[in-house]
């Protein structure tokens, strides 16, 4: 089975790009499943029901989250309704929609895929770690093909999570930073890791955002508005082989491209 994982979508340039790539890339890859963060899909961040559904028709199969799931509103009672958009399962239980979901690829293997939220540096969620144990307790019942989403900002809760889970599930993802890191790897128990995939987005930016508004923040330490970038196109991404008997992982490969122009696809 090869699984798609794309870095956080990134507002407008984000959808645009990935609806012009993303079918080479199926083909390329011989893609049998696909997943994308979406949590900034919307103006760079949070996520609408339209944008959503506009991800789902171009042949996303997941869509993970982060700690910008709820910042529009009217996600609230549509992620109780879309069982393929997830939250972070460690946020607190009374939140809207599902930490995790299983579905087939197109092969008809079950896949599970989980979301998670670290806590340095981002919010006050649950333990991920232990969060995480409860739901592979019973994801493991259904199917050994397990892709995890660790939604977190510092590389080291990200490493740990990475080899507390290794021979646990099929993958541990880490997304947030928007910035690719290059140590993806397979762990000694079969379990692919990488610590942050990256973005789809703007590339010629500042992990999404004007460069000159955050140039401006750091220079004056005074509030500025954080307008998506328009420069430039960055896919980032990975794809995972794994084995469907046994859910090990046995390769994981980086996608960075870059693009000039949308029309040059």
């Amino acid at each position: 089975m090869k699984v798609l994982f794309l870095g956080d979508v990134f507002g407008k340039p984000g959808r645009e790009i990935l609806k012009k790539k993303l079918p080479s890339l199926v083909e390329e890859n011989n893609i049998d499943f696909i997943i994308a963060n979406g949590e900034n899909a919307a103006g760079g961040i949070g996520i609408t029901p339209d944008i959503c559904e506009t991800l789902l028709y171009m042949g996303v199969d997941i869509i993970t989250s982060g700690n910008h799931i709820y910042k529009k509103r009217e996600i609230y009672d549509y992620i109780e309704r879309q069982p393929r958009l997830l939250k972070p399962a460690n946020y607190p239980p009374s939140t809207p929609g599902s930490g995790y979901h299983i579905m087939s690829d197109k092969k008809n293997n079950k896949i599970a895929v989980i979301n998670i939220c670290g806590r340095v540096f981002i919010d006050y969620f649950d333990c991920p770690f232990r969060t995480i144990d409860k739901i592979l307790s019973n994801v493991r019942k259904e199917t050994p093909v397990i892709i995890v989403d660790f939604h977190a900002e510092v590389t080291s809760e990200k490493v740990a999570m990475g080899w507390y889970l290794d021979g646990r599930v099929s993958a541990v993802v880490g997304t947030h930073t928007h910035v690719q890191t290059a140590d993806e790897r397979i762990l000694p128990g079969g379990t692919a890791y990488i610590t942050d995939v990256g973005m789809v987005g703007p590339r010629n930016s500042v992990i999404g955002v004007k460069k000159e508004n955050i140039i401006k923040k750091f220079l004056t330490m005074m509030p500025q508005k954080f307008t998506v970038s328009e420069d430039d196109y960055l896919v980032n991404g990975v794809v995972i082989n794994i084995n469907e008997k046994n859910g090990r992982a046995e390769s994981i490969n980086r996608l960075n491209i870059a693009i000039d122009k949308i029309d040059n696809i």
